[in-house]
């Protein structure tokens, strides 16, 4: 069994010879020969170039080692085959063996990470989410159009009584699902202990009268596990049911620790990719980098989504959605894909057509929900609104003909306006 990763290399050089080298390098190789590097040590061991696809030459290199006057930069996307014998199924194995290394290897212009092929072991290794698409839906009561999210905003400044007093106006709204911002987790003006006492009456007596129970997402993240999972704990015996957490800054040993012992649908925030991702030239793909976190035990997965307000072009969202949603081993590996980033019900039939006419998704919206004309209640009948129209083929303008909340939203938000 082997695990093949495709590097798309940049070199002035020769790009099979960088192949080989990074094989080399990445597996059995050193600078020089040494006592007990065997034939049948690299044999059982040693990584191997199985393909090399050439792609078109550029003129700048992504990086600038390439000495003055070095002429076309030669690029391909290259499939090294790693043996599982010498990675086994660790993940941090597996980072840094076939990943981590590679950046720092001389004679290159740039090198990105654009593919990765896991053998079955990998199945049964890792725990997958343990709610994933079919509990998110459960657990909010959806069913047949996607779960619509919001946001606490201000992101950062309001005491537990002042979001508590937000949160009741959104729950009363009709919305599914509230999150707490990435960047609040428990400052001074707002610890996570008095949030979930000030939150979670609300949600269990808006549900208690109405069967209905929004799902709240706290952010518990924090750098030491046991203190995350202290959090984590504060949220479940409080009755919650969802947390945020910051994949990157968690780190794959605090994700590892978390799932096993989570009773919560983790919500993977994933803020920091951008660093490994945003020049084409360097970095990794997401449908390499989510991989690692989908088997660790994400259950949902934010991914942008169609028009944001971020420098993330519509396709590379498209692209995102697909590989969330694509089985690593089967369905139920895959995590919920939650769209986000200054949505609202303008690109819910963008949204609907490019990611394959589904509604298994959650569509998350700060200002088209709560900046809405006419309170938040409308904000959410708008994306609804939105999201009926988009799955019945139906323009939006026609629709809103006889929808005023939607009417409104377009009104006030078309053309990316204040959303």
């Amino acid at each position: 069994m082997t695990i093949t990763v495709t590097y798309r290399i940049e070199t002035p050089g020769s790009i099979e010879a960088m192949a080989r080298k990074i094989a080399s390098d990445q597996s059995t190789g050193t600078f020089v020969a040494v006592p007990g590097e065997t034939e049948e040590l690299k044999a059982r061991v040693a990584a191997r170039v199985i393909a090399i696809r050439p792609l078109p030459d550029i003129d700048h290199p992504t990086w600038p080692e390439a000495a003055e006057g070095h002429g076309p930069i030669h690029r391909a996307d290259v499939d090294i085959a790693f043996p599982l014998d010498a990675i086994g199924t660790d993940l941090a194995a597996l980072m840094t063996i076939a990943i981590g290394g590679v950046y720092s290897i001389k004679g290159m212009t740039g090198i990105r990470i654009v593919n990765m092929k896991l053998p079955e072991a990998f199945r049964d290794a890792h725990p997958g989410p343990q709610f994933g698409v079919a509990g998110s839906m459960r657990l909010t009561g959806v069913s047949g159009r996607p779960i619509i999210g919001t946001i606490v905003k201000p992101a950062l400044g309001l005491r537990p009584k002042e979001t508590a007093a937000l949160v009741g106006e959104l729950i009363g709204s009709g919305v599914d699902f509230i999150k707490d911002d990435e960047k609040l987790m428990s400052p001074a003006y707002s610890p996570l202990k008095e949030r979930v006492e000030a939150i979670m009456p609300l949600i269990l007596d808006h549900e208690q009268k109405t069967g209905k129970k929004v799902m709240y997402a706290f952010g518990i993240s924090h750098a030491d596990p046991d203190e995350m999972m202290r959090n984590h704990d504060l949220v479940l015996k409080a009755g919650g049911n969802c947390a945020v957490v910051n994949i990157n800054s968690v780190g794959f040993g605090g994700m590892s620790f978390l799932r096993k012992r989570s009773d919560l649908v983790l919500h993977a925030h994933r803020n920091g990719w951008d660093v490994l991702t945003r020049h084409p030239g360097a970095g990794m793909d997401f449908k390499v980098y989510q991989q690692f976190w989908r088997l660790l035990g994400v259950d949902q997965f934010q991914i942008n989504g169609i028009r944001v307000k971020y420098w993330e072009p519509d396709d590379s969202f498209v692209e995102s959605f697909r590989a969330v949603s694509t089985p690593l081993f089967d369905p139920t590996d895959c995590p919920l894909p939650v769209a986000g980033s200054g949505q609202w019900g303008g690109q819910a039939p963008e949204t609907y057509q490019r990611t394959g006419r589904t509604t298994d998704l959650l569509y998350l919206c700060g200002g088209g929900i709560v900046s809405h004309p006419f309170g938040p209640a409308a904000g959410v009948r708008a994306i609804q609104q939105a999201w009926q129209a988009a799955v019945s083929d139906i323009p939006l303008a026609d629709y809103a003909r006889n929808h005023s909340e939607l009417a409104a939203s377009i009104a006030k938000f078309s053309g990316g306006k204040d959303a």
